[in-house]
């Protein structure tokens, strides 16, 4: 007999007793967070041609790295309280970044954003400052010869050792060993190419921390060629805008995975956000196969060969507390003090120059990037949690930041993956660590990419492109 037009499609054999298909039931991949670095990956996978579903337990995109208005920032520190109306309009004024990071114009995460082309949803604003924390003083970070000449970092000789540094950093080539000046960086440590060019400590502090973005001095005894990159990367990228190497998204970084999102969505992938992610689901042999959510009293069920998401989706088993992280928002009536009132600015604080093995950094940006009401200011502080008071570790960011209107800090766990995922069919991204700029994240991205495709994403795309506006 001829089955009906109007009778139900079979039920697949995968789907559980009980339960209802999730969207469309069956994908290539699903994708559990809307933070950046999962919207990144569902723009890339749905841009190879797979069946992506993306989705999220919040009723907002971003995730851990969200971008709150006044209203919902009080809402998740201040449960029940009211901002003042002095602070301006709660839902209209403000997009506070709830983990602050600053771009590096000529980074890989801007290559993503040009190679995606996701530069079309967006509009970005440089930064008006890279400074270092030295000896009680904010001082502005040089990065090319003649700043060095004038920087009151230095002493006049450290200056023209400084610069020559800079000379050789500028001139050096991978692939031409005749810019090598007779430095076999694959072979000497960071420590002996300061050594080589006289540099003193407190020049190899700024370097390290500011320049080449180093967390820590463990950089010093590895060879010295990723840490030269690094510098090289800085210093090109403040060579394109000038004031600082940064750039920054008006209306903050909730921007970011919302444009990654909606490439997905532009490929064919399904968003679902507000969706309550209970389960993970495994077969006999211990491999990942779909999701399970109930929404409206249906249990429904999707399923996938590849699941990925944030570490809070997976069970505890899959990954690993590796420290703590503590952050403070600050919002204030004025720019940070000398730092030439700029509206927007990077302040890094060595570790070594607090008695502290992790480095403290400090981002501030605006009104002038529509992030907060005319006339007030955003000041993030973040480090690395040492202590049993974390608060207290953020003492010299708050000393160095001036009168606060309002504080809201929190404390939180950072963890990582157990594994790569190829056994488990579970790929799980990192938590976003203390620095305030993208490249530790854009890297984490690059390794997430690789263990779910099996294939290095290429980055073959100059930083300085106009394609991707085309």
């Amino acid at each position: 007999m001829a089955e009906s037009k109007d009778e139900a499609p079979a039920r697949p054999d995968w789907l559980p007793a009980g339960c209802e298909m999730l969207a469309d039931g069956a994908y290539d991949a699903i994708i559990m967070g809307t933070g950046l670095k999962e919207a990144v990956i569902s723009g890339l996978l749905s841009t190879k041609g797979m069946k992506v579903l993306h989705v999220d337990r919040n009723s907002w995109y971003g995730g851990d790295c969200a971008s709150l208005n006044l209203t919902n920032l009080y809402g998740k520190f201040r449960a029940g309280a009211d901002p003042p109306p002095s602070l301006g309009h709660p839902t209209r004024d403000y997009n506070v970044d709830l983990i602050p990071k600053f771009i590096m114009a000529c980074g890989n995460l801007v290559k993503m954003l040009l190679l995606t082309k996701v530069t079309r949803y967006l509009e970005f604003k440089n930064v008006d400052g890279s400074y270092v924390y030295k000896q009680g003083k904010i001082l502005k970070v040089p990065a090319t010869p003649d700043e060095a000449l004038r920087s009151s970092l230095m002493g006049l000789f450290e200056k023209r050792r400084f610069r020559k540094f800079l000379i050789w950093i500028s001139n050096y080539e991978e692939d031409k060993p005749a810019t090598y000046e007779g430095l076999d960086l694959k072979v000497l440590s960071m420590r002996q190419v300061y050594e080589h060019y006289g540099l003193d400590e407190n020049t190899q502090s700024f370097i390290g921390h500011a320049m080449a973005l180093q967390r820590d001095e463990t950089y010093l005894n590895l060879p010295a060629l990723d840490a030269v990159k690094s510098i090289q990367l800085y210093c090109y990228s403040l060579e394109r805008y000038g004031k600082s190497p940064y750039i920054y998204p008006m209306y903050g970084l909730g921007g970011l995975p919302e444009g990654f999102s909606r490439l997905c969505a532009v490929h064919g992938g399904t968003f679902m956000l507000q969706c309550p992610v209970e389960e993970i689901l495994f077969d006999g042999e211990g491999k990942a196969w779909g999701i399970k959510a109930t929404i409206d009293g249906v249990p429904q069920v999707a399923k996938a060969p590849i699941v990925v998401g944030d570490p809070s989706y997976f069970p505890k088993e899959k990954v690993r507390c590796y420290g703590r992280v503590v952050r403070s928002i600050c919002i204030l009536d004025h720019p940070i003090p000398n730092t030439a009132d700029a509206e927007s600015t990077q302040i890094i604080i060595p570790g070594r120059q607090v008695g502290r093995t992790e480095d403290i950094y400090v981002c501030m940006v605006s009104f002038s990037h529509n992030v907060a009401a005319a006339g007030k200011y955003i000041a993030i502080a973040s480090t690395t949690v040492e202590t049993a008071d974390p608060i207290s570790e953020l003492a010299p960011a708050f000393e160095m930041i001036g009168p606060v209107l309002e504080r809201f800090d929190a404390v939180s766990e950072a963890f990582e993956p157990v594994g790569s995922g190829a056994a488990d069919s579970c790929y799980v991204s990192a938590s976003y660590d203390a620095t305030s700029h993208f490249e530790t994240t854009s890297q984490d991205i690059l390794d997430l990419y690789e263990r779910i495709t099996g294939s290095k994403l290429s980055l073959e795309i100059n930083a300085d492109t106009t394609e991707a506006d085309d």
